[in-house]
């Protein structure tokens, strides 16, 4: 163990790893400031240069760009009333309040601090959790992955929307794509309609950079709302009052973070799902429920607390499972797949030293968020002055480029522009697209499993049930996908007279 730290150590502390972290930092804090750019999108750009890395400077550019676009995304929901990210969207209008007070410095001195201190909760937690997982998890067989994946695809969709028939469509439209080509257990062409370039299957990474980057920039391309006005000039010391903040919110901190990392794990949910539920909780359970929506910063402690700890939750079951967390760690995934570091169980004890060298990354990325995060507040104004008509032309030259280099293939490129439209018009329409992400992710993990259970079975099914693992969760799936139902059927039963 001593060895593998050492090694961890000597991969993450090389001056070209953390040249990458730095540089991969100011990108994540750029894309999450500009309004519309996700850090989902962050990563997603990030693929194509990735590609000419070792795995551990690889993984360092995409979890340090993904935990600075968390924050970032904060600072136009203050300035301007528009969230930078997904994530930020939860509590903008809290912080835009905070910022007509004349209070900015406050509100995002809060989503700074916290954002820090839950991501490393959520690493504390991901340090411990994952080693034991993985131990558990080698007593796994296909059966208990069979029920694992599919229990992961039921929680995207009943997690990820409002609306789980919309979600469980798009999941459905992933796991199409996911059957494309010869990569099934029988080795049988399907859904290539002729065409040679489609008998590898789909590829992941274009149709990812497709559907989270180019749907951005179709909507910008479509968008004729005006650009929202900031009405801040300058901002104050953003630290000043935080320790403050600590000692009055200490319950609520630690809440957020408890529960960002536990929404975070769950397969589909991510950093976005996990600030609603972390605001909504906290409002909840104030003691001054009514400043919420005035400019109070408790929901802000609480929510930013919840948005970076998700990060590293989401990247417990990606380790120990192979499955993604988030839209974010399902990219992960294909470039760890690309770069052999197979997620699994196997994972941590074939090459311990990468797991140690991810931990020590996520530690590192919290602590230089702070810094890094007041330089980004101190030039917010200009970052936010930048030209989307000019931005958004070089992100899809960058995409086109990025996605040719993958594989040399044309092919690519036009998978990538196809799932950009479909994802901006899934998203017009009310349909969540990560679910379709999962669909693609899992789907060939999902029948290469039961594939090999009916095989070891002999085509009973009853198998499925008889392992004690197996069978609970089975139960647990069973439940998530019977008690809707039941609350449905029971809902539309007419009161007697």
């Amino acid at each position: 163990m001593s060895s593998a730290l050492l090694q961890a150590f000597s991969m993450v502390f090389e001056p070209y790893t953390i040249l990458v972290m730095i540089l991969a930092s100011l990108f994540g804090l750029f894309v999450g400031a500009v309004p519309g750019l996700s850090a989902t999108m962050a990563v997603a750009l990030l693929v194509p240069v990735t590609f000419f890395m070792q795995p551990i400077p690889a993984i360092a550019a995409m979890v340090t760009a993904t935990a600075m676009a968390i924050f970032s995304g904060d600072i136009p929901g203050c300035l301007l009333r528009i969230p930078g990210t997904p994530a930020s969207a939860a509590y903008t209008d809290e912080a835009f309040a905070l910022t007509r007070k004349g209070q900015a410095e406050m509100a995002l001195g809060a989503g700074l601090v916290f954002s820090a201190v839950g991501g490393l909760f959520g690493t504390a937690v991901l340090i411990v959790a994952s080693p034991a997982l993985a131990e558990f998890a080698l007593n796994f067989s296909s059966f208990e992955y069979f029920w694992l994946v599919l229990l992961g695809l039921t929680c995207a969709v009943f997690i990820t929307s409002d609306r789980p028939l919309k979600g469980l469509i798009t999941l459905m439209l992933g796991l199409l794509v996911a059957c494309v080509g010869l990569g099934n257990p029988a080795g049988f062409p399907r859904f290539t309609f002729g065409n040679t370039d489609m008998t590898g299957g789909i590829g992941m990474i274009p149709m990812m950079i497709g559907m989270f980057a180019i749907s951005e920039v179709i909507r910008f391309a479509v968008d004729t709302l005006p650009p929202g006005e900031v009405v801040v000039d300058k901002v104050g010391s953003v630290l000043a009052g935080q320790w403050r903040l600590a000692k009055k919110y200490p319950v609520q901190i630690l809440r957020g973070s408890a529960l960002g990392t536990a929404v975070g794990a769950l397969p589909g949910a991510g950093a976005d799902i996990a600030a609603w539920m972390s605001y909504a909780t906290s409002k909840k359970f104030s003691k001054e429920p009514e400043k919420f929506g005035t400019g109070h910063v408790e929901g802000i402690v609480e929510s930013g607390s919840a948005n970076n700890s998700a990060l590293a939750g989401a990247w417990i079951p990606a380790l120990v499972f192979g499955i993604p967390g988030d839209s974010i760690t399902a990219i992960v995934i294909g470039v760890l797949y690309m770069k052999n570091m197979n997620p699994g169980p196997t994972l941590f004890t074939t090459n311990p030293q990468n797991i140690y060298a991810v931990f020590m990354l996520f530690i590192i990325a919290n602590i230089i968020m702070i810094p890094l995060g007041i330089l980004c507040i101190k030039v917010a104004k200009r970052i936010l002055k930048v030209p989307r008509n000019v931005l958004m032309p070089l992100i899809l030259i960058f995409c086109i480029v990025g996605t040719f280099a993958i594989n040399n293939s044309v092919f690519d490129i036009g998978v990538m522009l196809v799932a950009g439209i479909v994802a901006y018009l899934l998203e017009e329409n009310g349909f969540p697209i990560a679910p379709a992400i999962l669909g693609v992710v899992l789907g060939g993990m999902l029948e290469e499993n039961f594939i090999t259970s009916m095989i070891k079975s002999d085509g009973n099914l009853l198998a499925f049930f008889m392992r004690p693992i197996a069978a609970g969760l089975a139960v647990v799936t069973l439940l998530v996908w019977l008690v809707p139902i039941m609350r449905g059927v029971l809902g539309r039963r007419p009161v007697a007279a």
